[in-house]
C-alpha cells in the first residue's frame, strides 16, 4: 500500500508542476539580448504605434511570459498567426533564436 502512495503523491506533484504555469524558458537570455535589434525597433519604443497593416498600439514585450512569446513567434512562423511584418521576420529565426528572444524578454 505504500508503494501506491509514493506513486498517487508523485504524479499529483507531476499534474501540479505541469499545470501551474510556472515555466522557463529553454533559451539563453544573454545571447537573446544580442539578437533583439530587430525587435527594439517597433517594441522597444513606449507607446508606439504602427501603421502597416493597420493603426495599432505594439505590444510590450519585456516582462511577458516566455511561453507566450515562444507560441506567438512560432504562430507567426508556421502562419497560425497573421502580421507580415512579424511573419517574415520570425520565418528567420531558428528554434534557438525563439528561445532566447523568450528567456530575454521574461525577465526584462
Amino acid at each position: 500500500m505504500k508503494q501506491k502512495s509514493i506513486i498517487n503523491l508523485l504524479l499529483a506533484l507531476g499534474m501540479l508542476l505541469a499545470f501551474s504555469g510556472v515555466t522557463q524558458a529553454a533559451g539563453d537570455a544573454a545571447a537573446g539580448k544580442s539578437k533583439l535589434s530587430m525587435c527594439e525597433g517597433c517594441h522597444g519604443i513606449p507607446g508606439h504605434k504602427t501603421a502597416f497593416p493597420s493603426v495599432y498600439h505594439v505590444p510590450k514585450l519585456g516582462g511577458q511570459h516566455a511561453d507566450y512569446i515562444i507560441k506567438a513567434l512560432e504562430g507567426y512562423k508556421n502562419g497560425t498567426r497573421s502580421h507580415p511584418t512579424m511573419t517574415a521576420l520570425a520565418k528567420t529565426l531558428s528554434q534557438q533564436d525563439i528561445e532566447d528572444f523568450a528567456a530575454y524578454y521574461s525577465k526584462n
